[in-house]
């Protein structure tokens, strides 16, 4: 029942956080755009930061499974990363992605309490990119150096983006990845 009650609770702090932007409000003002109290988001989360945290972890999730729905239902590994980096260059992600850098940067530092996006911000990605190439047929060596240089220039055209705004040649780069990415090794 309370992780019923946490997980309703996350509910509304992503949908508010992800609707407004989020890196400069305190705990107090999340509480009230959420309807609760700062004490019950301490209570679930710990602290501002572990609130944060919890809803990158949640976002991220959202979109490994959205990634995991684009692929199942493509079958060129070309338009899929496509399809995806449009989906996370939409401008309303914006606000989620500028948070998850600021929360990379901090677990640069080894805050304590990013200690499980730590765990996650690469593990819970690499699992679903390898299976991709996996099913591009290259072997899982191969398959877990695509994915973690796909992971690395992805986020890396993210921030770049964020700071920029250049989308029209990063668009293009994304496109040029995408097709590099996925071409077969020369042997």
């Amino acid at each position: 029942m309370a992780g019923d009650a946490r997980e309703a609770l996350l509910d509304r702090c992503v949908a508010f956080l992800t609707e407004g932007g989020f890196s400069q409000l305190s705990l107090r003002e999340i509480a009230a755009g959420t309807g609760t109290s700062h004490r019950m988001l301490i209570y679930h989360f710990g602290s501002r930061e572990g609130l944060l945290a919890e809803v990158v972890r949640r976002i991220e999730a959202e979109q490994r499974a959205a990634l995991v729905a684009l692929a199942d239902g493509l079958d060129d590994p070309v338009e899929v990363s496509r399809r995806f980096w449009r989906r996370l260059a939409d401008p309303e992600l914006a606000p989620a992605e500028r948070l998850f850098f600021e929360i990379y940067v901090q677990a640069l530092f080894g805050r304590s309490w990013t200690e499980s996006f730590r765990a996650t911000v690469i593990a819970a990605w690499a699992g679903p990119v390898e299976d991709l190439f996996v099913r591009l047929g290259f072997d899982a060596a191969q398959a877990r150096q695509r994915a973690r240089l796909a992971l690395a220039a992805t986020r890396g055209l993210l921030l770049d983006l964020l700071v920029t705004g250049d989308r029209e040649v990063l668009d293009a780069a994304a496109d040029l990845f995408a097709r590099l990415i996925t071409a077969p090794r020369p042997d």
